[in-house]
């Protein structure tokens, strides 16, 4: 058996059979230069539906290399994510999309700043959104502001789920079994020493992405709710706030009448007033059911994924 270390890649794949020869015809171009490692390709299959499945196993009929997992239905990114590292057997693997936008020729700088560098980790961010349609763009930086306040955990504006990490962080990361996953954040909470390498963004090789503006919004609440107690700590501020303004209101209202004689009127600005109050109430309701419901899921104890076929190594 070869002494030499391993590199696996982890690659997402969810209707990527036009992008998925690109991927790779331009991986396999990087690689060949990195003769110090056994290479292992880790494709996950997220229940496409189209002939994403077909191309991959015509890759790992011609390339020993190639390994795969292929789910029983879709399940997400993150299940797919976590179904990689969980199947991948190198000593350092990666994550990468298959649309290019994870650029693999970053790979062999990734490799000799953890080689070189006393890091656990490297993380790849975008310094800049070209290509991305500029209302997806403000809300992208407004969320990891608004994660960066109310959050302990650092999630970097700009960063990929494309990272290099040592097996101890891979291991790291699959202890923490959840259900729902949020892996910026779970990547920022292992901890470990890490680096990080800038590049601009790239578009897309083939195809079209995945995500809508509104499921992005879902992954985005799923992330604040994963991470953070803060909307909790919001909520109540706000029953506090009104329960007070309350209080001076009545107060008014009575020391008006008592003084002037004003009879209590304004029925338009009462009708207003209760619809506020009712919509924060609502709100509130609403925040405290988000974190009801991941809570409710988690005690199911579902497995992340479910497994139709697959090809892997090592194990």
């Amino acid at each position: 058996m070869s002494e030499k270390e391993t590199l696996s890649l982890v690659v997402p794949c969810y209707n990527e059979e036009e992008a998925l020869p690109i991927f790779y015809d331009e991986a396999c171009k990087v690689v060949s230069d990195m003769t110090e490692l056994n290479i292992e390709f880790m494709f996950i299959d997220d229940g496409s539906k189209d002939n994403t499945m077909k191309v991959v196993k015509e890759l790992s009929e011609k390339d020993d290399r190639v390994h795969y997992v292929s789910f029983s239905r879709n399940f997400g990114k993150e299940a797919a994510i976590y179904a990689g590292l969980d199947n991948a057997i190198g000593d350092y693997v990666a994550i990468l999309d298959a649309d290019l936008q994870d650029p693999p020729s970053l790979l062999p700088e990734m490799m000799e700043i953890i080689k070189t560098k006393d890091c656990d980790c490297v993380g790849t961010r975008r310094v800049d959104r070209k290509g991305e349609p500029p209302i997806r763009s403000f809300f992208a930086r407004r969320f990891y502001r608004i994660m960066d306040k109310i959050s302990h955990t650092e999630v970097v504006d700009g960063a990929r789920d494309f990272q290099l990490m040592k097996r101890k962080v891979v291991n790291a990361i699959l202890s923490m079994g959840e259900y729902n996953r949020f892996s910026k954040g779970i990547f920022g909470w292992v901890g470990y020493k890490k680096e990080w390498l800038e590049y601009e963004n790239i578009e897309r090789s083939a195809g079209e992405t995945k995500w809508s503006f509104w499921s992005l919004f879902v992954y985005a609440i799923d992330g604040i709710v994963a991470f953070s107690t803060a909307p909790l700590v919001i909520a109540s501020i706000s029953g506090i706030v009104l329960f007070f303004v309350a209080i001076i209101g009545i107060i008014f209202i009575i020391v008006r009448t008592l003084v002037y004689g004003d009879p209590t009127s304004g029925w338009p600005s009462m009708i207003c007033i209760m619809l506020l109050i009712a919509g924060i109430q609502l709100l509130c309701m609403g925040i405290l059911g988000q974190y009801i419901g991941k809570t409710y899921l988690e005690t199911k104890r579902r497995p992340l994924y479910l497994v139709e076929e697959s090809k892997i190594g090592g194990k």
